[in-house]
C-alpha cells in the first residue's frame, strides 16, 4: 500500500488522469457555454447581463468549496503531521484564489448594470474580498520562512482562521440588509431559480469544478516532483 503513494507511481497516474480531466473539461465547457449563451433565456428584468451568473455563481461555489477543504485539511496537518495533506491543501490554493478574484471581477461587471455601480462595500462583497485575502496570506506564507515547519504552522493557522469567514459569506445576505440578493438556489429550501437557467448553472459549475481540479492536479503533480528530486521515497 505504501509502495503504491510513491511519488514516481503516483506520477504516473496523475499524467494519465490529467489528460482525462481535461478531455471532460472541455466537453462539459462547450455543452455549458452553449446552454449558457444560446438555450437559457434572458432574464426579464437584467436582460442579457443575467449570463454573468453562469461565471460568477460557480466561480464564487467553487472558490468557497475549496477554502473549506483547505481549512479542514490543516485541522489534519496540525493534529496528524499528515505530510499528504500538506501537499493537497498548498496545491489546491492556486485554483481556489483564481475562482475567488473571478467571482470579484464577474460581480464587479454584474453590479455596473444592476447596482449602478462596479463596488460596493455590501457585506457579501466585502467578506468575499477578506477571503481573497486570506488565499493570499496562505500562499505567500511558504515564500515568508525558509523553514517548512514554520510555513505549515502559519499557513495552517491561516486556513483556520479564514474558515471563520465562510459561514459569513454564505450568510451574509440574511444576517444584513445588502445589496446582493438572497439565494436563489437552495440545498434545504425551494431554489427559486427556473430549470432553463438552473441547468445550464449546473454544468458550468461542473466545468469549473473540473478545472480546479486540472488545475490542482498540476500543481501537486509540480509538488511531487519537489519531494522526488531531494530523494524521498513516500510522503
Amino acid at each position: 500500500m505504501l509502495n503504491y503513494f510513491n511519488p514516481s507511481n503516483t506520477l504516473k497516474v496523475i499524467n494519465k488522469l490529467q489528460k482525462f480531466i481535461f478531455a471532460l473539461f472541455i466537453a462539459v465547457l462547450i455543452l455549458g457555454l452553449f446552454e449558457a449563451l444560446v438555450l437559457s433565456p434572458e432574464d426579464y428584468k437584467q436582460s442579457d447581463s443575467v449570463r454573468i451568473m453562469y461565471v460568477h455563481v460557480p466561480a464564487a461555489w467553487i472558490s468557497l468549496g475549496i477554502f473549506s477543504v483547505i481549512s479542514i485539511l490543516s485541522f489534519g496537518i496540525l493534529i496528524f503531521k499528515n505530510k499528504n495533506f500538506i501537499l493537497i491543501s498548498k496545491s489546491l490554493a492556486p485554483s481556489g484564489f483564481v475562482f475567488n478574484i473571478i467571482a470579484l471581477v464577474t460581480g464587479s461587471i454584474w453590479g455596473k448594470p444592476t447596482w449602478g455601480t462596479w463596488w460596493a462595500w455590501d457585506a457579501r462583497i466585502t467578506s468575499m474580498l477578506l477571503l481573497a485575502v486570506f488565499y493570499l496570506m496562505f500562499m505567500l506564507s511558504w515564500k515568508i520562512f525558509e523553514d517548512e515547519k514554520k510555513s505549515i504552522k502559519l499557513s495552517s493557522y491561516i486556513a483556520i482562521f479564514g474558515l471563520i469567514n465562510v459561514p459569513i459569506i454564505k450568510f451574509s445576505v440574511d444576517w444584513w440588509s445588502t445589496l446582493h440578493q438572497p439565494s436563489s438556489v437552495n440545498v434545504f429550501k425551494e431554489t427559486t431559480i427556473h430549470s432553463t437557467m438552473l441547468m445550464p448553472l449546473g454544468i458550468m459549475t461542473a466545468a469549473f469544478a473540473l478545472f480546479s481540479i486540472l488545475i490542482f492536479l498540476m500543481k501537486y503533480h509540480t509538488e511531487l516532483l519537489k519531494i522526488k528530486n531531494k530523494g524521498l521515497d513516500r510522503l
